[in-house]
Formats: C-alpha cells, sequence, structure tokens
C-alpha cells in the first residue's frame, strides 16, 4: 500500500512528577522516594488519507513509600489522540490490587473511531492479498483503501483477579460491554481538501464485495451491541511484571459473548516464560497462545478480538500488528482458531538515573508466528461468475513468520516507550511495520 506514514512520536515531554509529599533531606543521591510518578508521551503522525495525528498519552503510578517497588499501588493511563479525519484514540485504564482488598482491579474505558480499518479476509493465506491494488503507481491499481473499512467501537471492561489456594494461582473473571459499528470506508470525507491526483477512487472495497456475496451476512455487516463475560485460571510467577527476569505466566479464559444476533464462546490459553541469562541484563522470553471459537457463532468482526486475562493495551484486533505478530499487516490472520508464538531476547545494555528516577534502555530481537488452525467456512455459491475467484482465494494457508527487533526505554521499571521493527518472510504478508507505543509485547 503506497502511502505516506511518517509514524513520528516525539518523545520531547517525558518528564517526572516528583512526589506532593517528599522531604527535602531526600532529594540528594539517592533515587526519589516519590509517591507518584507521571510519564507524558505525545503522539504525532501523518497519513496520506486520514490526515495529521496529534495528541498525548500518560502513565501515572503511585508508589508510596516504595516499599513494594518496583511494584505500584495504583497506575492511570490516559491517551487522547486523533487524526485530523476523524480517526482516533480516547482511552481511560485503571489497575489497582490495593483499591479492593485481596483482589486486583482493572478497568478500561475506551472510544476508538478509526476510518480504515484493516480487512483482508479470513483463514490468512487461503485469502490472496494482492498488494498492486493498492499501490496508486501500478497498472492493477484499485484503491488504497480496498483492504479497509470504517469502525468505531465504545468499551467499556472491568477485570477481577484473587488468589487461590497456593499464592501463584489465582481466578479471573471479568464483563466486557462493546458496541461496535462497521461501514464502508468514507471516500468523500477522506477525499475532501486533496488535490484531483491523491483523490481516492469511489470504488467497492473488499469488505462490501464480501457483503453484496453474501460472505459477511446482513446480520453481521453493521456491527452490533456485545455483552460478554469471562472466567479462567492465572498461575503467575513473574519476579517483576512489566519486565520479568524469570518466572511463567500462563492462563486459560473461557469468554461467552452475546448479542440480539449471536451468542458465542471462545477458549484463550496463553503460556509465557521468561529466564535469565546474565543476571539484572540479560533475558530469554517466549509466548505461546491459543484462540478459538468452542461454542456457537460468531459474527465476523468478533473473529479478531484476542482474550486475555489482562489486557493494558487498547487493541482489539487479530494477528498481525504491534500486539500479536510484529511485521504482519494488522489482521491479516483472521479465522476461528488460531495459533501463534513469539520469541526474543531482551537485553538491558544500560541502567542510568535521570530527572532522579531509574532508567534503562534495552535492545530486543525477536521472532514472531501466527497460523490458521480451524477455518472460517466461506460460502461463495453468490459470488458472480465474472469474478475470478483466484484473485481472492487460495488454498495455501500456512506458517505466517516474521523477525525483527525492538528498543525499549523504561522509567522506574513500569513506564516503558516501546519501539519495534518488525518484517514479515513473505510478502503476501505486507511489508515493514514499524510500531511505536507502551510496554513490552508480553
Amino acid at each position: 500500500m503506497k502511502k505516506i506514514a511518517l509514524g513520528l512520536i516525539l518523545l520531547l515531554a517525558l518528564t517526572s512528577l516528583q512526589s506532593f509529599s517528599q522531604d527535602d533531606e531526600n532529594k540528594s543521591d539517592e533515587p526519589s522516594k516519590a509517591e507518584w510518578s507521571l510519564g507524558l508521551l505525545p503522539v504525532v503522525s501523518y497519513n496520506t488519507d486520514l490526515g495529521f495525528q496529534y495528541g498525548v498519552l500518560t502513565n501515572i503510578y503511585n508508589y508510596g513509600d516504595r516499599a513494594i517497588y518496583p511494584k505500584y499501588y495504583h497506575s492511570i493511563y490516559a491517551e487522547v489522540s486523533r487524526y485530523t479525519k476523524g480517526s482516533g484514540i480516547f482511552r481511560l485504564f485503571y489497575d489497582s490490587e490495593y483499591l479492593i482488598p485481596g483482589v486486583r482491579l482493572t478497568a478500561d474505558l475506551l472510544f476508538m473511531p478509526e476510518q480504515a480499518v484493516d480487512f483482508y479476509g479470513f483463514n490468512g493465506y487461503n485469502s490472496v492479498y494482492n498488494a498492486d491494488w493498492t499501490n496508486t503507481g501500478h497498472e492493477d491499481y484499485v484503491s488504497r483503501m480496498f483492504y479497509k473499512h470504517e469502525r468505531n467501537i465504545l468499551r467499556f471492561k472491568a477485570d477481577f483477579q484473587g488468589r487461590l489456594l497456593h499464592d501463584n494461582l489465582s481466578w479471573s473473571a471479568g464483563y466486557n460491554f462493546m458496541k461496535v459499528d462497521i461501514a464502508p470506508v468514507d471516500i468523500d470525507n477522506l477525499n475532501e481538501g486533496k488535490d484531483s491526483v491523491d483523490m481516492l477512487p469511489n470504488t467497492p472495497g473488499l469488505y462490501e464485495q464480501y457483503v453484496d456475496w453474501g460472505i459477511i451476512g446482513d446480520n453481521e455487516a453493521t456491527g452490533g451491541t456485545h455483552h460478554s463475560f469471562k472466567t479462567g485460571l492465572v498461575f503467575d510467577t513473574r519476579d517483576n511484571e512489566p519486565s520479568p527476569m524469570r518466572g511463567m505466566w500462563t492462563e486459560a479464559v473461557l469468554f461467552n459473548s452475546f448479542s440480539k444476533d449471536f451468542n458465542f464462546g471462545k477458549l484463550a490459553v496463553t503460556h509465557r516464560q521468561y529466564f535469565t541469562l546474565i543476571e539484572n541484563d540479560l533475558s530469554f522470553a517466549y509466548r505461546l497462545g491459543y484462540q478459538g471459537i468452542v461454542w456457537g457463532d460468531a459474527p465476523f468482526y468478533m473473529y479478531p478480538y484476542m482474550v486475555y486475562s489482562y489486557m493494558p493495551s487498547s487493541t482489539v484486533d487479530g494477528l498481525g500488528g504491534a500486539k500479536s505478530v510484529r511485521g504482519l499487516i494488522r489482521n491479516r490472520l483472521v479465522a476461528e482458531s488460531v495459533a501463534f508464538a513469539n520469541i526474543e531476547l531482551r537485553y538491558k545494555f544500560w541502567r542510568f538515573n535521570f530527572i532522579n528516577q531509574d532508567w534503562y534502555m534495552a535492545f530486543s530481537p525477536f521472532t514472531d508466528i501466527g497460523r490458521s488452525l480451524t477455518l472460517v467456512d466461506i460460502d461463495k455459491s453468490n459470488i458472480p461468475a465474472e469474478i475470478d475467484q483466484s484473485n481472492y482465494f487460495s488454498d495455501d494457508e500456512d506458517f505466517h513468520i516474521t523477525y525483527g527487533a525492538g528498543l525499549h526505554i523504561a522509567m522506574n521499571e513500569n513506564f516503558v516507550i516501546a519501539a519495534d521493527v518488525g518484517f514479515p518472510v513473505k510478502a503476501a504478508d505486507g511489508g515493514m511495520g514499524l510500531y511505536i507505543g507502551m510496554n513490552w509485547l508480553f
């Protein structure tokens, strides 16, 4: 896809808000005993079709007297960013093990209007990706928005976790409300103010074709409102949650979602493990995951929804992109059930004190893998005879493999700025992916 995406996130305002009650005598050579710590990150980017992005994100931590440091008593994350054409992220996230005695609470309120969400069909390589159709300089060009549709999400979720008989074993439960509105890309809005040479053709995209062909049904084509409940077990022996050097984190979660027309269950099993290779500096980490529909029927837009006991990011997308398989185009791999793996080394090569806070920088080469397991059943009987189906469908599903590296900057072990660049092994999975955001992947 030929588009200008600068993806610039300026690290201009990384600051720390010192303790509201810190004694002057503690300001000497010791790290800050700050009760509150604040990290700020401006968000600035430009996209030819979506416009100029602007905003800010922040993470505020309460450490108290640091008796439990690097753990925190309370964490509040807020993000407000938008594109001038209308897309954006508006989010407030809270996390604490101390608000409710004996129970960890995470609450998340999100509104995410997106004018151009990736949609490549179903079942990975079984859906053909024609990059030339989005390349304005190619003779087969159709539209830069061919593999896109509009999606607006309003979501509230509350997750709870408490100890069972063993210190490392916990129960997990949660409620999720989500309203999803889906439509074709608003081409007229995106063309507003553009020179004629940059204007998008008003031609049907893949989503619209799937609706016309009946692959996406009328009862799911425009979205829906879902109430979802989840329950599960979590086994966690990590030595430090934001950036573990040793231990494991394994969970099994059962997710039941229902709307006016759909009721389905999804099983999510995820295992993460961490090994120290050089004390404090070098670790090996991997994650193995399975997500699959185990009963009922799900609407097409819920197939990519990833389920975890705890998810600090705003993403609701499937395999491909910053939070799953880096270097794979977003939502490239959508099926009834999928499996994935992430493997990486984490080298914390520089630790230092700056503005009276503890910092480290880390380098992390990685390899990510994903694959469809249970395929979405696609009814092709209504596809017009004049359509060459080889441009849309194949039987080539295989492992989707990517590789790359990341650079992380962390303040007080918890506020982590992440920059990852990933590359797919096969051109059918897109090109280079650059991701700048918060936290380690897992």
